[in-house]
């Protein structure tokens, strides 16, 4: 093995693991979102305290957290990546540790809204550090991965306190919680290394207080719009919307503002995040109205209520990659909107169960539900990030970051509302508890179906204007050369392609490519759409599988050709498609030259297919060596530039000296 090759592998190691770590981070903060949810009643016991007053050990979780994300992106910049997560999670397990040994309400509060602080930072830390080290080809499925791990959190928090608190006490679920989080920080500590551009960023003591006003006047005002006073909900809600304004308004005319507001000038950004925030909304409403249901209506006890949900939530582990890797080869333009579609149907369809005994029935019909949220979460958070450039991407984490705890609080907050309001209605009409409990659960769920409609819109608005901005960009390309530089790959691809058909064999492929001088082909299917692609390398590949006994290609340049011979006969009856690559790499013709250097660079090829639109036609071939002519006329055409300048600057000087 090559030194260089065994670099490559330990770099990539090296990678999975700060990945493992990110998603690990991820479960981490998700999961302690709703950890305690299950054991509310007990504390409420325990303290003496009533619902009004217990909720705030979910709801000023949430607060707290989404005030602390922007913080995390001037700490990501200003601190190595290690001991900052290393700090970040040691939070976690100093706020558990109180909690546990709290002597009361008080005192467990501010250990939780300890832990809120390390969730609020340790977010977009592990998004960073996955969009830092992932692979460019493998970034849908590394950020499926993190929406995996984001899904399962709340969803297996259910279960694992609904579980332990049938065995235990609840201060058993703060030392569970403790042990986790420091496994986690042991990982970090080996595992990772500085990924971030470290400079001397200063908190923006007054941004960062606007934020925290916002924020929290916002959520509170909503979080308590359907259990409080009306009135001071509003009055909280104003007052978070101006302070958010002035934020954005500071975050203009400041230098070094707190959070960058460019990523919100680009609108598949702005609606990538709006998909993820309903994808999250619809998991923690659900997560949090379907206990309430099965237990106070239904009689389900903790663990049952926790059971019905696990079938979809482990599954939803599951499918969470591979939704990530079908984003990686064909987007998401069917993809989203397909599982928003698949939210709304079936949560209606769990809504008419709710009316029917079988309990079964309606686990079974909340499965398809929340699997579909593997379509949307990853993929939308995904969409939305990628169409950032470099620079904007750290700010575009701190709103994505920012996007989980305010779904999560709009999510559980709605949900109860909504929920509470409808089966009061139901009792003042004469309902008996389980009509009316049952109206309000289909109410929930009706809310959260309309919210995946408003995705499917959403969706359908995001593939409009990503073709948009690839537009634009060509458009703002416009002119196929300008001081010898081409613009858009259509400006560079070569239209006069070597090209295979479907219902050739291998054999006449090799003559082709020895006629033409060529290494491989792009297989096309009759009507002139691409199929695959064939190269020598996957001949060369099949014929050491298959006919090992064989000498190597060269062979008949130097006369040992006997038993070569025998294996490229065997060709003969070879259909080019059995060899060609079917998942090939393509480019749009109006991406971009340097949307075509990232394509060839990441995936290491030496040439692509161009296609006209997303899953268009074929319509050239864009390589590498076309790529270095375009570097080099580039470079020359520059020199030639600057020496005719300095010429007439010369000249100009020289009659300026002669006319004085």
């Amino acid at each position: 093995m090559s030194s260089h090759h065994a670099q490559a592998q330990g770099t990539s190691r090296a990678a999975i693991g700060m990945i493992a770590v990110a998603a690990a981070a991820a479960f981490l903060a998700t999961f302690n979102e709703t950890f305690l949810n299950v054991a509310l009643t007990p504390i409420m016991t325990d303290f003496g305290v009533d619902v009004s007053i217990v909720q705030w050990l979910a709801t000023g979780y949430l607060l707290v957290a989404a005030v602390f994300v922007p913080v995390s992106n001037v700490l990501y910049h200003r601190f190595p990546t290690r001991p900052l997560f290393v700090a970040a999670v040691a939070l976690l397990v100093v706020g558990s540790v109180v909690g546990a040994l709290a002597p009361s309400f008080g005192v467990l509060l501010a250990g939780r809204l300890l832990q809120a602080a390390g969730t609020g930072l340790l977010t977009p830390i592990g998004i960073n550090v996955t969009l830092a080290v992932a692979p460019r080809e493998k970034l849908g499925l590394a950020m499926g991965i993190m929406a995996a791990m984001t899904t399962l959190g709340p969803s297996m928090a259910i279960v694992v306190s609904g579980a332990l608190l049938s065995i235990a006490p609840w201060t058993t679920l703060m030392w569970v919680f403790g042990a986790l989080s420091l496994l986690v920080l042991l990982a970090g500590a080996v595992l990772l290394r500085n990924v971030a551009e470290l400079g001397r960023p200063v908190l923006e003591v007054l941004s960062f207080l606007l934020v925290a006003v916002g924020l929290v006047g916002l959520l509170y005002g909503i979080s308590t719009a359907f259990s409080g006073s009306a009135l001071i909900a509003a009055i909280a809600a104003v007052v978070g919307v101006l302070a958010l304004a002035a934020f954005v308004v500071r975050q203009n005319r400041i230098e070094h503002p707190l959070l960058n507001l460019r990523p919100f000038r680009s609108t598949p950004f702005v609606l990538g995040v709006s998909m993820t925030m309903l994808g999250l909304l619809f998991v923690f409403a659900m997560n949090v109205v379907i206990p309430i249901f099965l237990q106070s209506v239904r009689g389900q006890t903790p663990m049952g209520a926790s059971l019905t949900l696990a079938p979809g939530i482990l599954l939803t582990v599951v499918l969470g990659p591979i939704a990530g890797r079908l984003f990686d080869r064909h987007g998401g333009r069917v993809m989203i909107p397909a599982g928003f579609t698949i939210m709304a149907v079936f949560v209606l369809l769990v809504g008419v169960a709710a009316g029917h005994e079988s309990v079964l029935l309606f686990g079974a019909l909340y499965v398809p539900a929340v699997l579909a949220t593997s379509l949307v979460i990853g993929p939308s958070q995904t969409f939305a990030l990628s169409s950032l450039d470099r620079e904007s991407s750290p700010h575009g984490v701190t709103v994505v970051s920012t996007s989980f705890q305010i779904a999560g609080c709009l999510g559980t907050s709605l949900a109860i509302g909504v929920y509470n309001a409808m089966t009061t209605r139901g009792l003042e009409g004469g309902s008996d508890l389980l009509g009316a409990s049952t109206l309000g659960f289909r109410g929930a769920a009706a809310l959260v179906a309309l919210t995946s409609v408003i995705g499917i819109v959403l969706a359908f608005a995001a593939t409009r204007a990503a073709r948009a901005a690839r537009a634009a960009r060509a458009a703002q390309a416009e002119g196929t050369v300008e001081s010898g530089r081409a613009r858009t790959v259509v400006d560079l691809m070569k239209t006069d392609v070597y090209a295979l058909s479907t219902e050739q064999n291998v054999l006449e492929a090799l003559q082709m490519f020895t006629e033409r001088g060529i290494s491989g082909a792009p297989v096309l299917h009759p009507n002139g759409s691409l199929a695959g692609f064939l190269s020598d390398g996957d001949v060369m590949r099949y014929l050491s599988a298959e006919h090992p006994s064989s000498t190597n290609i060269y062979s008949f340049a130097i006369g040992e050709s006997d038993d070569l011979e025998d294996a490229l006969a065997d060709l003969v009856s070879l259909p080019v498609m059995r060899l060609a690559t079917h998942e090939v790499v393509t480019v749009d013709g109006n991406a971009s030259i340097a949307d075509a250097v990232a394509v060839l660079s990441d995936k290491h090829l030496k040439k692509v297919p161009v296609v006209r639109d997303e899953n268009g036609p074929m319509i050239g071939i864009v390589s590498r060596s076309a790529v270095n002519r375009l570097a080099i006329s580039s470079y020359l055409a520059s020199r030639e530039g600057q020496a005719q300048r300095a010429d007439d600057e010369s000249s100009i000087v020289e009659r300026e000296r002669q006319s004085a």
